[in-house]
């Protein structure tokens, strides 16, 4: 089948260099990948991924945590499992 549809979206410039540098990594181009998330939207009928909008809790986890407050720093699995109580 002849590859002649197009597709144009504008995008964060940050994020598109970002994007492609993941698909070089892999070997890909931004053709390609976008090729392939495609096929999995026409596979699944849907999303290849959950999309979810976290509630209260995990919002102000979130914000707590990129701010560098409230974490547990453990020095080993063995730490981790200890101060969870496992």
């Amino acid at each position: 089948m002849s590859k002649s549809a197009m597709i144009r979206a504008r995008i964060e410039p940050d994020l598109k260099q970002h994007a492609e540098e993941v698909f070089q990594r892999l070997g890909m181009t931004a053709t390609q990948a976008i090729t392939v998330f495609y096929k999995q939207v026409e596979m699944r009928n849907g999303l290849p991924f959950q999309l979810s909008i976290p509630n209260e809790e995990t919002i102000k986890t979130l914000i707590a945590t990129d701010a560098g407050d409230e974490l547990v720093v453990c020095k080993d699995a063995e730490d981790m499992f200890k101060k969870l109580g496992i």
